[in-house]
C-alpha cells in the first residue's frame, strides 16, 4: 500500500484498489477536517470500496459523526461501498449507540474483514 498522512489520518490504496482510511487518536473539531478530506478523495477516487479503520480512535465527537454521515451519502451517490471497521473503543461505540446511527453504516470487525465483506 502507498499512504498519504494528514494529521492523525492515513489513507492507503491496496493493490486491489480499495481505499483504506486509518484514524488514530481523537476525532474532534481539530482533527475531523483531515478525515473529511480523506473521505472526500476516497468517494471521488472511483474505487469500489472505502474502509475506515476506527480501531485506534479513543474519542469521537459529533463533528466526526457528521463527517462520516456526509461521506456515507457521497459514497452512496458514487456507488462506492463505505465500511466502518473496529473493534471500537467504548467511547466511540457509545457515540453511535446514543445517536442511533450505527445502523446507517456497513460495519466490519476489522479493517481486514472490511476489505472483503
Amino acid at each position: 500500500m502507498t499512504g498519504d498522512r494528514d494529521g492523525n489520518v492515513v489513507s492507503d490504496i491496496t493493490p486491489d484498489g480499495i481505499t483504506v482510511v486509518r484514524v488514530h487518536g481523537d476525532l474532534d473539531d481539530d482533527s475531523t477536517p483531515a478525515l473529511t478530506r480523506a473521505l472526500t478523495v476516497a468517494a471521488e477516487s472511483g474505487s469500489s470500496r472505502t474502509v475506515v479503520d476506527l480501531s485506534e480512535v479513543a474519542f469521537s465527537d459529533s463533528s466526526a459523526l457528521h463527517a462520516l454521515l456526509t461521506a456515507h451519502r457521497a459514497h452512496t451517490a458514487t456507488g462506492t461501498l463505505l465500511v466502518l471497521a473496529g473493534p471500537l473503543q467504548s467511547a466511540v461505540a457509545r457515540l453511535f449507540e446514543v445517536t442511533r446511527t450505527k445502523a446507517a453504516f456497513h460495519w466490519a470487525d476489522s479493517a481486514q474483514q472490511g476489505m472483503t465483506c
